[in-house]
């Protein structure tokens, strides 16, 4: 199925019925008296996160969606029946937010978690309501509300522990392949991931998501490559783990550089996710003889001015990544201790 983490849509609630102007007509009652029923409610729009779902193609296809008018009300004090209620089932992790303004109305992180979008509008009332002292045969009713209407854009933001950051071939997918049982396209050349990517990652008794978005390259931010529509993804995450290719084939290749540009990306598309924990992960040590890789990596880390933690890893052998594994593990044990404290 195509991956596809951003739609448009337009909901429109059910309006309520009208109030019913009746009286009560039997025979030997000839004064009977207002009995108008009330107009039923119209049916609200609600989005529903579901763990099954994950993705929002459904909303490509099917943008606007309708809730039905209530009932109108009748004689005999019959109200009206109400609208059917629509719930439009999104992927958890997908946030709501007007189109028009940017204000976020829901932020769907839960299983089964529900928020109304647009609101029925309520029924009218019937003449019985209107009867006093002074008016035993009022005519008077009030008509229905008009439901909510609004244009509304869903994003998808998918939720894992962990996410991956690194240029096109740094060896993510590579990595996420070699630490869980997902299954990411492999490729030597650019841009072979074109959809996040989640994996779960078994260390002793616990374990973690990570998810892997497609490779940033300098300008990602302003839209360059393919990165700028993913980066939401990682909004989510508790670590970013940031992979560079120490040893490139391109005879012009900078891994400082390159480390230096991701992060820059970070930092213009979202202040906030460049002050998320960072580790810098050394991929592709298989590349280089035994004897160097100490040295390449000591080198890489003064340039960088690295104060963080750093490992080196072959995604491709599998060097180090179990290490890695449950290092990341203890990390993420460590923050729930202090969020639970």
């Amino acid at each position: 199925m195509k991956f596809i983490d951003e739609a448009i849509i337009e909901v429109h609630a059910g309006s309520g019925g009208n109030g019913s102007a009746s009286f009560r007509r039997e025979k030997f009652v000839p004064r009977g008296g207002p009995d108008g029923g009330d107009g039923g409610r119209g049916g609200s729009i609600f989005a529903v996160a579901d763990r099954n779902i994950n993705t929002l193609i459904d909303y490509r296809y099917a943008r606007i969606h309708r809730a039905r008018d209530g009932g109108a009300g009748r004689g005999a004090q019959c109200n009206g029946a109400g609208g059917e209620d629509v719930c439009l089932r999104v992927p958890v992790g997908t946030v709501v937010s007007d189109l028009e303004t940017g204000a976020i109305i829901a932020d769907l992180s839960a299983h089964e978690q529900k928020a109304l979008l647009a609101r029925g509008g309520k029924g009218g009332l019937g003449n019985v309501h209107f009867k006093s002292s002074v008016n035993r045969a009022p005519r008077k009713t009030t008509p229905g509300e008009e439901g909510q209407s609004a244009r509304l854009k869903l994003e998808l933001k998918v939720l894992a522990d962990v996410g991956l950051l690194g240029l096109p071939n740094a060896g993510k997918s590579t990595f996420i392949r070699a630490v869980s049982s997902a299954r990411p396209k492999v490729a030597d050349y650019p841009f072979t991931t074109l959809n996040p990517q989640l994996g779960v990652v078994r260390a002793g008794e616990g374990s973690f998501v990570v998810a892997d978005i497609p490779g940033l390259i300098e300008g990602a931010s302003e839209g360059a490559g393919l990165g700028h529509q993913f980066l939401r993804h990682l909004q989510r995450t508790r670590l970013l783990l940031h992979l560079v290719d120490i040893a490139p084939f391109e005879p012009d290749a900078d891994p400082a550089r390159d480390a230096r540009t991701i992060a820059a990306e970070l930092k213009k598309y979202d202040p906030s996710l460049a002050r998320k924990p960072r580790w810098l992960v050394l991929n592709k040590v298989d590349l280089l003889p035994p004897e160097e890789r100490s040295a390449a990596a000591a080198q890489l880390l003064k340039r960088l001015r690295w104060r963080g933690r750093s490992f080196s890893i072959s995604a491709l052998t599998g060097a180090g990544c179990r290490e890695l594994s449950f290092e990341i593990m203890k990390f993420l044990d460590s923050q729930r201790e202090e969020q639970a404290s």
